[in-house]
């Protein structure tokens, strides 16, 4: 990841001239499969934030639990929960083409039609596309930390962020944050353990044990062996 697509500045619940952002633009070069992904798989399960308040009930055909999952990469974590969970739905967004592109193709390869994808501002999403009191679950795994300190304010966990999540999920859903860098886990405790409406749902108050439906990804295997920590915090919905 490399620089924010605009200047960002602490923002409300209710939409700022100028926010803060979900993502980062990166280039990248399409792969064959992942062009595949686009112009086959995007007809099928692609949605537009222009379209927005949806009813998703209408949009995947039934009414099951609902996971929204900010920033899936290249989408490999997307398709593993969604292939072992088909009695549920999950709502996907990710700026990066190629990573959109390639969750698509790996839906056309398994044969999963329980995913639906945005490509544009998460946040954006939420806000605009997604009733209150509706998911089950967002995740967010993996942002970009801004480690350095004149760069935290960019941080898309801060509190406007965790109250618009708390207006989504419905009364017991969970929001499940994980990163692998510590102090952005710190940061994340400081945010949420204040945050009005939500229980941390770890024992001790902190972090949970890596739980078994969040798939580990190549770039947490390969952290692993270099020695590097992952913190996972779930904080559920009360009220």
């Amino acid at each position: 990841m490399s620089e924010v697509v605009e200047p960002v500045e602490d923002g409300a619940v209710e939409r700022p001239h100028r926010g803060i952002k979900s993502f980062v633009m990166r280039s990248g070069r399409m792969t064959e499969g992942q062009q595949r992904g686009l112009d086959l798989g995007w007809p099928k399960f692609g949605l537009q934030l222009e379209d927005g308040l949806r009813d998703f009930d209408q949009v995947f055909g039934r009414s099951a639990p609902r996971t929204f999952e900010i920033g899936f990469g290249m989408g490999h974590a997307t398709l593993e929960m969604a292939a072992a969970a088909p009695e549920q739905d999950f709502i996907g967004v990710e700026v990066h083409k190629p990573g959109v592109g390639a969750l698509l193709n790996g839906m056309l390869t398994q044969n999963l039609s329980n995913i639906r994808v945005y490509s544009c501002d998460a946040l954006e999403v939420l806000r605009d596309c997604v009733a209150d009191a509706s998911l089950d679950r967002l995740l967010l795994f993996f942002p970009d930390p801004w480690h350095k300190s004149r760069h935290h304010k960019r941080r898309i966990v801060q509190p406007a962020f965790a109250e618009l999540v708390r207006q989504k999920l419905k009364i017991g859903g969970v929001l499940h944050m994980a990163t692998d860098w510590e102090q952005y886990a710190e940061h994340m405790l400081e945010v949420l353990n204040v945050a009005p409406g939500y229980r941390n749902l770890a024992a001790d108050g902190r972090c949970v044990e890596r739980p078994s439906e969040r798939p580990v990804t190549k770039f947490e295997r390969r952290g692993e062996r270099l020695g590097h920590g992952v913190w996972d915090l779930k904080f559920q919905r009360i009220d």
